[in-house]
């Protein structure tokens, strides 16, 4: 039997190799780091309970690197005014969901917080995308109306595999990640090309940057049905 090392030792028996926060663009995030790996992780909305609870217990097991938003509510405050932090991945999104969630706000300062985001975004899209080759997935909930029939008119491909449950879909960036989860049996769809109407989002930013990106949507509370999803991508894509 090979001999263990004292570092394997370590991530055997710490959930958590390394543990700490961090402030990007203005937003607390708590970082979750296990072993090495190309692999990152995102939960963005504090008020995703599900998908937190997921994250956290799948970096238990398995390396990557993980930003989880710290706050509980889904807006975040950024230079005193609310917006959706997946709306910020570009000025045109950010502009779009500060005008929404603030109308009272002057122009002066509207412009203020646009021009801070456009310094700081960097050192977010930075820190949250994956090296190069590697894969970004993000953990998302839904209890509204929101499902896969949604983006089906903004894809290039879809393979409903599973049409009872629309809340409960993937999708997918790359074609060939969303070629592997095609053959999964849950909802998957590609948006790969640059869309027209850019709305800020974290997966429009990485379709334009041909990033590895997937998105895990279920409703909030279907915890079974979202860590199945999980584990299907972590078992099948590179």
């Amino acid at each position: 039997m090979p001999q263990t090392t004292r570092r394997d030792f370590l991530l055997c028996w710490f959930p958590f190799f390394r543990r700490r926060s961090r402030t990007l663009a203005g937003i607390r995030f708590e970082t979750l780091r296990r072993g090495r790996s190309s692999r990152r992780y995102l939960l963005i909305h504090g008020d995703e309970h599900t998908a937190r609870q997921l994250l956290v217990s799948h970096m238990k097991a398995g390396p990557g690197l993980a930003h989880l938003v710290t706050g509980r509510e889904r807006l975040v405050t950024v230079g005193g005014a609310r917006i959706d932090p997946n709306r910020l991945f570009s000025r045109t999104g950010a502009e779009r969901s500060l005008r929404r969630l603030n109308p009272d706000m002057a122009p002066e300062r509207l412009y203020q917080i646009l021009d801070r985001l456009d310094r700081e975004r960097p050192g977010l899209v930075r820190a949250l995308l994956p090296p190069r080759g590697g894969l970004l997935v993000a953990l998302h909930n839904n209890s509204g109306g929101y499902s896969v029939r949604d983006e089906i008119p903004l894809s290039d491909e879809t393979a409903l595999n599973d049409p009872s449950h629309p809340h409960d879909f993937m999708l997918a960036t790359g074609p060939e990640d969303f070629a592997r989860l095609a053959r999964s049996p849950f909802n998957t769809v590609l948006q790969h090309r640059r869309p027209e109407f850019d709305d800020g989002s974290l997966s429009r930013l990485c379709a334009r940057l041909r990033v590895r990106y997937v998105n895990i949507e279920a409703a909030l509370g279907a915890l079974p049905k979202q860590a199945a999803m999980l584990s299907w991508l972590t078992q099948h894509l590179p």
